[in-house]
């Protein structure tokens, strides 16, 4: 039981059909003492179902699942639940999966192949407010990088660089120590200058030109 005072583990719905696997991520965060699975569903109609039953902050959703399409889910989910936060896994990425994943309301695109400690940071990280894509999956589309320069200026750069961690706009004001307004205005420069409908699509344009440089792999 917690003590008083302490705050509540963010509670987790795992949505997978491949069993096993939701299984051990259920046990892995069990394990967490700020993460709690609250189940587990292996169908798009389980998965609606248990959100509007045992509640989740969070959903980690596959992308494939026998039933239906994971990133419809998503969409779903979070129109019926504003405030839910759904991660989405895959093991695949391609810029498509990426803007849909984005439009579907989705807070995070990860690779179902990916570490543990990575999986369980960006499920803390998902309260933050962007959308947050792993260091792997950018690299995975800087393979053909275009010519063009699209001359952003220093301060155009540090907003692209804290997109792509996914900041949001009131965090990045703060950041930046000026308003709203005008940190909206710093993002719309960017995706102009990129050619870019959605700060996503500013990511990963940034990503093909290498202006935004992924970590190497631990």
């Amino acid at each position: 039981m917690s003590s008083p005072g302490a705050e509540r583990p963010v509670r987790v719905l795992v949505v997978d059909d491949h069993l096993v696997f939701a299984q051990l991520l259920g046990g892995a965060l069990g394990a967490e003492p700020d993460l709690e699975c609250v189940g587990t569903a292996s169908s798009v109609a389980e998965a609606l179902r248990l959100v509007r039953e045992v509640r989740p902050d969070l959903v980690v959703m596959d992308v494939r699942l026998d039933d239906g399409d994971g990133v419809d889910a998503t969409a779903a989910l979070t129109a019926e639940h504003p405030d839910l936060r759904v991660v989405v896994l895959s093991a695949y990425v391609d810029a498509a999966l990426l803007a849909r994943a984005e439009r579907s309301g989705a807070c995070a695109l990860l690779p179902k192949n990916g570490r543990l400690d990575e999986t369980l940071e960006v499920l803390r990280l998902a309260e933050r407010g962007g959308f947050l894509v792993p260091p792997r999956f950018l690299r995975s589309l800087t393979a053909t990088r275009p010519p063009a320069d699209p001359g952003l200026s220093p301060r155009e750069l540090e907003v692209l660089r804290m997109l792509s961690a996914g900041v949001a706009v009131p965090t990045l004001a703060r950041e930046l120590e000026v308003t709203v307004g005008e940190a909206r205005s710093l993002v719309a420069c960017v995706l102009a200058k990129l050619g870019a409908g959605s700060p996503l699509e500013a990511v990963v344009a940034a990503a093909r030109r290498g202006l935004v440089h992924a970590a190497p792999p631990a």
